[in-house]
């Protein structure tokens, strides 16, 4: 093999390399070649040492950035368990691929086991193949979080990859961006671009979970095709359980770099900035920021992005990664994890405070006084810096935005609110949908945090998001507006925020006689459609003339929107109101109409009605 430069160590295993009869769970085994990376050390004098270091600790050996790893393996008889086509369409989650990695959770048997995850690799690789309808050799890249079934996840990747032909690159620990990101960048020394990517994640799930989410250069894969890959991976888990049934062995040459990606995806980060600047070398000089990475991928963000452009970062917390996830979950909209990152800008004194998920592609910020842009504030802000850029342009959001977010866009910014369906990517395809028939949209964002950018290729990107905040303080800084956040504060200025508001989950009873062996949707469908012609018969209601998503209705001052959660057995409720007295008269309201549907439990409501 020819030599590929100064920044790639050659290592050839033999059988070491092969992990015989590895455990799969408590009840089976497998003969089942995996990248025994976890025991590999860098070659002394030219052999291996082995010993016990994670893949996070071969990632952060600075000297090697990137890695070639062969493997030449042989299989042999053992059965694997049964796992049916449904069972691996049960795996679908909306755009994702989620399920239950690690046991030890009661009621929460293993469904995404080392097998299952090969063969939805190579489901992957063969939707790639038809999608490209290309004879030369494909290359993935797969990244992950900090979650504690990454190693064995990404080492069944790579088999299921390279049992497909493909060519696998391992980022490591990566960010979820960073992984579509890796489509577009063209560099052949970092192996870019890719033909598609896979980032092994489940977002700000318990540390049990995990899952995939799947690129191209087009962007991430939309619900028809997980399903296609779910479905062809059914027929591979099949195939490979038939092989080991008959006592076939198989050999698989298992080709593997390993790239150091994060660096060129945080390099372009600052230099986004510097731009914004106009090409000022540390722009952030002075500012004294502080980053809660709640233990997942984001802590690249302080030393590989905030640093090089200057900034103060003492006080940021919760970098290290750990897949248990010991201080508080990694998600912007939940309250003990934006209290966390509140106390720490309020104590170090900082001028703002950025959080992030745990693959970093929604995010959220505090400014110096300890006020919150997250949720409806935090799309407020960046409509407000976007139409700034794009006068007049349309801002799609998911469905339970505010009105007080309306009035904002179009009184007070000049813009146009599209309030649509809940799902970030619903979100996303609708602004992609807008602009294809002529209405110019810049701006995609759902109130979980997850936002995108037209110029950023429609990523929902946690750091790019932050990134639009940094632009706007070191742009005001060098035109002489000052430091500080109080220019992002001074943004949302006339944001009418409610009094009340309030989410109750009203679950369906899939047991219950009502549903006579019909499907829970069926069901609320009907729940749905009882309350709209309540509705119309009830002058104190008006229902919203546009809506894409369940029942909406204004009232008493305020407004609640009733609709059927994407995935799951649940009626969501969302209410604000002007007063608590108004929320509980339209929580009456509701309440009313839906009472007689004995299968829906509103102990919520009835709960938050008599409070």
């Amino acid at each position: 093999m020819a030599a590929i430069s100064g920044k790639v160590v050659q290592h050839n295993l033999v059988a070491k390399c092969c992990q015989q009869n590895r455990e799969l769970s408590t009840k089976y085994q497998l003969h089942y070649c995996t990248l025994n990376r976890r025991n590999l050390l860098p070659p002394v004098g030219g052999k291996l040492a082995w010993n016990g270091i994670s893949t996070m600790q071969l990632g952060a050996l600075s000297k090697f950035k990137r890695g070639v790893i062969y493997c030449n393996a042989a299989s042999s008889a053992t059965a694997i368990p049964s796992v049916e086509k449904n069972d691996f369409l049960k795996l679908q989650n909306g755009s994702d691929i989620r399920g239950v990695a690690v046991d030890g959770v009661e009621g929460e048997p293993l469904t995404l086991t080392e097998p299952v995850t090969e063969a939805i690799a190579a489901g992957f690789a063969g939707w790639l193949k038809k999608k490209y309808d290309s004879s030369k050799r494909l290359r993935v890249s797969i990244g992950h979080d900090s979650r504690i079934s990454a190693q064995k996840l990404q080492d069944a990747v790579s088999q299921g990859l390279a049992r497909a032909g493909v060519e696998v690159i391992q980022y490591g620990l990566a960010s979820t961006p960073a992984m579509f990101n890796s489509t577009l960048t063209v560099d052949e020394e970092f192996s870019c671009p890719v033909d598609g990517s896979i980032m092994i994640t489940a977002s700000h799930l318990p540390y049990n979970r995990n899952g995939f989410k799947f690129f191209t250069r087009a962007g991430g894969l939309g619900k028809p095709d997980i399903k296609d890959i779910l479905e062809r991976a059914a027929e591979i888990y099949k195939n490979i359980a038939n092989e080991y049934s008959k006592g076939a062995e198989t050999a698989v040459s298992l080709s593997v770099k390993r790239v150091d990606y994060m660096s060129i995806y945080a390099s372009n980060l600052v230099a986004a900035v510097r731009r914004a600047a106009g090409n000022i070398e540390k722009p952030l000089e002075g500012f004294h920021i502080v980053v809660d990475a709640g233990n997942g991928a984001g802590g690249f963000f302080v030393g590989k992005v905030l640093e090089p452009l200057g900034a103060i970062t003492s006080g940021s917390q919760f970098l290290e990664p750990d897949g248990l996830f010991p201080n508080h979950i990694p998600n912007p909209e939940d309250k003990t994890a934006m209290k966390a990152i509140t106390k720490a800008v309020l104590d170090n004194r900082a001028d703002l405070g950025i959080i992030f998920d745990t693959d970093v592609d929604r995010s959220a910020a505090v400014d110096s006084s300890g006020r919150e842009f997250n949720r409806n504030r935090l799309i407020a802000l960046m409509s407000a810096i976007v139409l700034e850029e794009h006068p007049g342009t349309t801002i799609v959001t998911d469905s339970v935005t505010s009105d007080g977010l309306t009035t904002f866009i179009e009184k007070k910014l000049g813009g146009k609110h599209h309030r649509f369906k809940r799902g970030y990517k619903n979100v996303i395809d609708e602004a992609i949908r807008l602009n294809s028939v002529g209405e110019e949209a810049h701006l995609a964002i759902e109130t979980s945090g997850h936002g995108a950018l037209r110029e950023n290729h429609w990523l929902d990107d946690g750091a790019y998001l932050m990134v639009k905040l940094l632009n706007k303080l070191a742009s005001a800084r060098t035109s002489g507006q000052g430091g500080g956040s109080k220019v992002l504060t001074d943004m949302v200025e006339g944001l009418e925020e409610p009094a009340v508001a309030v989410e109750l989950r009203l679950k369906i009873d899939q047991n219950h006689s009502d549903l006579k062996g019909g499907s829970f949707r069926v069901y609320g469908e009907a729940v749905l459609k009882q309350l709209e012609n309540t509705v119309d018969s009830d002058a104190k209601l008006l229902k919203a003339p546009v809506n894409y998503e369940g029942v909406r209705v204004s009232g008493y001052g305020g407004w609640f929107l009733l609709r059927l959660s994407l995935h799951d057995p649940v009626l969501p409720l969302n209410i604000e109101a002007p007063s608590n007295e108004a929320a509980v008269k339209l929580a009456h309201d509701v309440l009313n109409a839906v009472n007689e549907f004995t299968a829906l439990d509103t102990s919520a409501l009835t709960k938050f009605v008599g409070a």
